[in-house]
């Protein structure tokens, strides 16, 4: 199958990849000709582990290529996937739709009758109706428009795309079920979920689904905090509860709140779409502000490390990305503690594997460091943001060993106090836990 994908971002990237790997004839295509050409020559645009070998293999294989012009190859697409962002608009988070319909108009206006149209973008409930719209407008033209949302987790997408707990399909004409089963048939040979459903449901389903993960988070950031305050263990209470099969285990884990591409930009969106069909998310309006007073709270425990009195110290950032393996630095707790303790001669230097090109845009008047151990000469204050596997496992004694002041904050809690004072740090602190 000849299938095109419109925009070359995170997941249009992830989704031609994988549907070349799958063995289709793939096309991405974007408009910005500086992003293609470095495609063509084999820099990707983003960080994500595997990426890079399966957009090389797949191009030497010649089943996925690069362009800017969609006029030319539209005729001999059969499927066209819309891939373009939809970010976070300028009005409380609603979703800003403006690329994405420059790209449908013009779909409308370069197309043929008779494409499959499948909407893979992040798209408020009721969208799928209006492009249909737009595409069938006064009979002119038949298009058959689905939704495809993606469920892509940032660091490991591609194992998600081609092991998936599902793939939603929205669809109004049983009609095109057949070709959706087509394109994903690897997924559907080996009994992965398909689910097909209606536009609306399947468009809500991604939304609802990014803001229950999200309220999970913020739940057990909560009971953290009661943690810390009747000397309860954050780790082993979610481990109690994660044991009940009716809650599960994933997304129980205690930090700084959480951040990236999708859990912000999607709960407001999913606030805004309660407003418009007047049914207010009160639950999920608690759960934003419940994530912007954890990470204020995270500064606050480094202030008090300190008497309150936080000044001239050198203070050493381990991790900024909002998660391990992405350079992703999109709504990062990074982004709302280093500049709250930035001043006061305060020196701040900071070690991530892969955060330092987007960093540089958000941090000014820090030093950037290779490895932990240089980061920590001289240093008052060790911070773990991120949990990236190099994080994992440092030798303590040697940090403290040539730290001026021994201090630890812990905010993945991948250490525990104990061990961090038998390996010469001073003081400690995590989250949810004493």
């Amino acid at each position: 199958m000849r299938i095109g994908i419109l925009g070359t971002g995170y997941v249009g990237l992830v989704t031609g990849a994988c549907l070349s790997d799958f063995g289709h004839n793939v096309i991405c295509l974007d408009k910005n000709t500086d992003k293609i050409d470095k495609l063509k020559n084999g820099f990707l645009p983003i960080y994500e582990p595997g990426l890079d070998t399966l957009i090389e293999k797949n191009v030497v294989a010649k089943r996925l290529e690069f362009g800017t012009d969609l006029v030319n190859h539209i005729k001999s697409l059969d499927v066209i996937f819309v891939a373009v962002d939809t970010p976070s608009g300028r009005v409380d988070g609603e979703a800003d739709l403006d690329n994405f319909f420059i790209a449908i108009r013009e779909l409308y206006c370069l197309a043929d009758s008779g494409k499959l149209i499948v909407i893979k973008s992040t798209v408020p409930v009721g969208t799928n109706k209006e492009v249909w719209k737009i595409l069938n407008k006064e009979g002119k033209k038949k298009f058959d428009v689905v939704s495809n949302p993606e469920f892509l987790r940032e660091g490991s997408a591609i194992e998600d795309f081609m092991k998936p707990d599902r793939v939603v399909v929205g669809l109004s004409d049983d009609g095109v079920k057949e070709v959706m089963k087509e394109i994903y048939k690897p997924l559907y040979l080996r009994d992965f979920p398909i689910m097909f459903t209606d536009p609306q449901s399947a468009e809500l389903i991604k939304y609802a689904s990014n803001a229950f993960l999200a309220t999970k988070i913020s739940f057990i950031n909560e009971v953290a905090h009661i943690c810390e305050k009747s000397d309860a263990n954050v780790k082993e209470v979610a481990k109690g509860m994660g044991l009940d099969k009716r809650i599960g285990d994933k997304f129980l884990h205690a930090g700084p709140g959480y951040g990236g591409s999708c859990f912000p930009k999607d709960t407001k969106a999913f606030i805004q779409m309660g407003k418009f069909f007047g049914a207010k998310q009160n639950i999920i309006e608690t759960v934003i502000d419940i994530n912007d007073k954890v990470k204020n709270r995270m500064v606050d425990k480094i202030l008090s490390m300190f008497g309150g009195v936080f000044t001239k110290k050198i203070v050493c950032f381990l991790g900024v990305t909002f998660k391990p393996n992405t350079d992703d630095m999109r709504e990062a707790p990074s982004l709302t503690i280093i500049p709250k303790i930035q001043g006061g001669g305060n020196k701040i230097r900071i070690v991530d594997p892969q955060g330092k090109k987007q960093g540089e845009k958000h941090f000014k008047n820090v030093s950037w460091y290779e490895n932990p151990y240089e980061a920590a000469i001289g240093s008052d204050l060790i911070v773990i943001l991120t949990e990236w596997n190099e994080f994992r496992a440092l030798d303590l004694n040697k940090i403290s060993e040539v730290m001026r002041s021994k201090n630890m904050a812990d905010f993945r809690n991948i250490y525990s106090k104990s061990e961090a004072l038998k390996s010469g740090f001073i003081k400690y602190e995590s989250v949810g836990r004493k």
